[in-house]
């Protein structure tokens, strides 16, 4: 360590100059390395604080106070500049590092067009793609507990959200280790359409207690199915000599009797739709209707009421009456 208490040679003999001088020469050579400030400082000095195991300390002395600049580790051969204000240029650093978190501070990461940022492996993750004269954007906010995330569109008053996969590729939803759900942000009804509704039918799912599900076709287009399409078959029960049904829970319906029984009148009726419903005769029992069906003639069809054997019958509601549309009676069982 060397620091002088000034920087003045004295008039005196050739042996203590020499000593004198090699002194100063020692001090300017260590810029005044010591443990602390030496009493030589002047405004401008340079000095060395070593009193810290392990650092050195860079300090400028201004005329009234001694100014930190940097820390220099000895061990590591690092050095950590104070002042926020000392900016490093990194364009001459091809491999930076981060040695913490980076804060942007308020301002902004600015990525050049098809410029990406990359995994571990330096393969590419997101690959940012530019419009120059770009205004909508994305937005990612992030969640409290028991809230998802959000991944939203941003910039004027309304604006699409893309998804687009590239060539014949396809669009997934869901994790792979559940059912995946397509839903509505809030009380509004989910729409299915194409090209953004341009010469497209629709599929909407009303939201609302007992809402619709409506197929609607373009123009002259049809519903078209490939395949089976069929409604499951539900069954009534009678209780009190009476058989309840509900037409829109169960329109394709049987009954196995276990008792003489009238058919009630069914429930949640819909103009125009059309119910079924298959009696199967588990003893000899006896079938009658509710006022509300009518059939051919006008005249109430008998039953066939032996065990064994099964009656079909078919409906459609005109708004006010159930009307007969067909009927098949005594078919053996199964």
């Amino acid at each position: 360590m060397s620091s002088v208490s000034d920087y003045s040679l004295a008039n005196q003999g050739f042996s203590a100059f020499r000593t004198e001088l090699n002194n100063i020469l020692g001090a300017i050579n260590t810029h005044n390395l010591a443990t602390s400030a030496p009493s030589s400082l002047a405004a401008g000095s340079i000095w060395v604080d070593s009193s810290s195991a392990g650092t050195h300390t860079l300090k400028y002395y201004d005329g009234s106070d001694s100014i930190t600049l940097c820390n220099v580790n000895t061990s590591a051969n690092t050095v950590d500049f104070i002042d926020s204000s000392v900016t490093t240029e990194l364009v001459n650093d091809t491999s930076p590092q981060l040695g913490g978190n980076l804060d942007t501070n308020s301002h902004n990461i600015i990525i050049d067009d098809a410029h990406y940022i990359s995994d571990e492996n330096n393969n590419e993750q997101i690959i940012f793609q530019t419009t120059g004269s770009a205004v909508n954007e994305l937005e990612v906010t992030n969640a409290a507990t028991g809230n998802p995330p959000i991944l939203g569109a941003s910039g004027e008053t309304n604006v699409d959200l893309h998804i687009k996969p590239k060539g014949s590729g396809e669009t997934i939803i869901g994790s792979g280790g559940a059912a995946a759900t397509l839903t509505t942000s809030g009380a509004y009804d989910l729409v299915l359409d194409t090209n953004k509704g341009t010469n497209s039918g629709n599929i909407t799912i009303t939201d609302g207690a007992n809402g619709n599900i409506d197929i609607t076709t373009n123009g002259t287009g049809a519903i078209k199915f490939n395949d089976l399409a069929y409604i499951p078959q539900q069954a009534l029960t009678s209780s009190s000599n009476a058989v309840a049904w509900d037409a829109q829970a169960a329109p394709n319906a049987y009954h196995q009797t276990s008792e003489n029984t009238t058919l009630s009148a069914p429930s949640n009726a819909v103009e125009g739709a059309f119910i079924c419903i298959e009696v199967n005769f588990n003893g000899s029992h006896t079938f009658s209707w509710n006022a509300t069906f009518h059939f051919s003639a006008d005249t109430a069809p008998t039953t066939t009421d032996t065990d064994g054997k099964t009656d079909i019958f078919v409906f459609r509601y005109n708004g006010s009456i159930w009307q007969e549309v067909g009927r098949t009676l005594n078919i053996p069982e199964s």
